[in-house]
């Protein structure tokens, strides 16, 4: 078992031990939730949307199907997939209850109450039962995790035999002048615009830096198979900006 104590890890561009690496981002989310939907927004000029679209699209929600929308914040992969899955049902999780409160708040969440929940949760050590789910997602949240392994482990371990994986997550550019271009947008106008709009620059460099940080698409996929997924595959969007990874629970 590992010492949290002596193990450390990145926050964003920082070493920091991995027993405070929770907190920390706890903190960020919480300072960010009632500005992170519009912040998506302009960070992005709204091609998040098209992202979360093209996860739709590609994971193909059916009938009756159980989703856990894990790092779910305010909801948005929860209600594309119920809105396309008549009769299914959605399990936000969340770390940071601030996130999930926001999500609470929204019109879409009003009108499929009878078929959302809501649950306080840390991905490395899901308060779910074995071979639950149908579906699991995370997007977005997965940079975020302390171990990233330990997050695919737990996936595996409650979605059930037949269940999918689908993960939404900033990537890398396969074009080092690219990359130069999108680092220069990233590193100099994101943090402002978190001053700007959030009044909060801090948070929006680390999650810039935490970007960074995350493995590239190949490393990704090998993870998401040593957590014993079969039929791993990945697609780029915008380039590579950002990549969907799928994987089966056979």
């Amino acid at each position: 078992m590992s010492d949290e104590t002596s193990n450390t890890t990145h926050f964003g561009f920082r070493t920091v031990p991995e027993g405070e690496k929770a907190g920390m981002v706890h903190g960020v989310f919480t300072r960010v939730a009632s500005r992170y939907d519009i912040m998506n927004d302009l960070m992005s000029g709204g091609v998040h949307r098209l992202w979360k679209d093209a996860m739709m699209d590609w994971l193909a929600p059916r009938p009756g199907q159980k989703l856990l929308d894990v790092a779910g914040g305010t909801g948005d992969i929860s209600f594309r997939f119920l809105k396309r899955a008549p009769g299914a049902e959605a399990t936000v999780c969340d770390m940071t209850e601030s996130m999930l409160v926001e999500g609470r708040q929204r019109a879409d969440a009003a009108q499929m109450a009878d078929r959302l929940d809501w649950v306080v949760g840390d991905a490395m050590a899901l308060p779910f039962a074995s071979n639950t789910f149908d579906v699991y997602t995370i997007s977005f949240g997965i940079r975020n995790v302390t171990r990233v392994q330990d997050a695919l482990n737990e996936a595996y371990r409650v979605l059930k035999p037949g269940g999918r994986l689908m993960v939404l997550e900033f990537s890398q550019l396969p074009n080092p002048m690219m990359q130069w271009a999108y680092d220069r947008y990233s590193f100099n106008v994101i943090p402002v615009m978190g001053q700007i709009v959030a009044n909060d620059r801090d948070s929006y460099q680390y999650l810039v830096e935490s970007i960074r940080k995350f493995p590239d698409q190949e490393t990704f996929a090998d993870m998401i198979r040593k957590a014993g997924f079969g039929l791993v595959k990945y697609r780029n969007l915008s380039m590579g900006i950002a990549a969907l990874h799928s994987g089966w629970k056979i």
